[in-house]
């Protein structure tokens, strides 16, 4: 089971997100991963993301299949260059992170973490990223 909270800041005003669903969760080489089916509500129906937590929890990857592919990539104090698309094609934007903390675990767990969005080094957005990860009951 999968929750997560998208919180996002522009220009003073705040919107929210709030997903609960079923997916995937697994470690690989040391690292976590968390994959799911987006929804209506996020505006990326038919679309799957999959976040890759760093083993030692540092950065996050997120990547996102589907009609509009997107890759971010979130390290606290660190800015990376990603392919982002809406849907008017992709375009090029600087993700800078701003904390990262995990806690997951082979058992499930919460990821948090901050990042800002700019086009050509103008801040555009803020935003806020809670997952938490548990083991449906059998």
């Amino acid at each position: 089971m999968i929750k997560i909270i998208g919180r996002q800041f522009v220009a003073g005003e705040e919107d929210s997100v709030e997903l609960t669903t079923t997916g995937s969760y697994y470690r690989r080489n040391g690292d976590y991963f968390i994959r799911y089916e987006e929804s209506e509500a996020t505006g990326y129906k038919g679309a799957y993301t999959t976040v890759k937590v760093d083993g030692d929890g540092s950065r996050v990857t997120m990547l996102r299949s589907g009609p509009n592919r997107s890759q971010l990539i979130v390290e606290d104090g660190v800015r990376h260059q990603c392919c982002y698309d809406v849907g008017l094609g992709p375009m090029m934007i600087g993700i800078s992170g701003e904390g990262v903390a995990s806690t997951l675990t082979d058992g499930g767990g919460d990821l948090k973490f901050r990042y800002s969005m700019d086009i050509e080094t103008a801040v555009a957005s803020e935003h806020e990223v809670s997952i938490n990860v548990k083991e449906c009951a059998k």
